[in-house]
């Protein structure tokens, strides 16, 4: 999951139009929203980076670093009224919901040993 954290803020900070169009969040040029997957880009990357970098007990607090931005993901995607394209919302609240479950089941697991 790290390994992937890390390629996803790549291709995002490399190609902020292309992963927002990807994600089903527009198309055509808009700095503000290239800007905003720069920044989740800037996130991923150290997330993933962080883990990866760390040692055995650093990679607890990394794991449990990245489980709670991935609820707070599902939750943002969960909030968000119109403005934005029901199949992105979707789509974003499920990858997340996905990678949160996915953290959740590792940190239940790191925790009985």
């Amino acid at each position: 999951m790290a390994r992937g954290r890390v390629a996803l803020g790549v291709a995002a900070f490399a190609a902020p139009r292309l992963t927002a169009r990807l994600v089903g969040m527009g198309r055509g040029a808009d700095a503000g929203r290239d800007y905003a997957v720069r920044l989740f880009a800037a996130r991923e990357l150290v997330l993933g980076a962080g883990y990866l970098l760390s040692g055995p007990s650093g990679r607890r607090t990394w794991m449990r670093f990245g489980l709670l931005t991935d609820a707070l993901d599902t939750a943002a995607a969960l909030k968000t009224r119109g403005g934005v394209s029901p199949w992105a919302t979707a789509g974003t609240a499920a990858a997340a919901g996905t990678c949160a479950a996915i953290g959740a089941a590792g940190v239940v697991k790191d925790l009985l040993g």
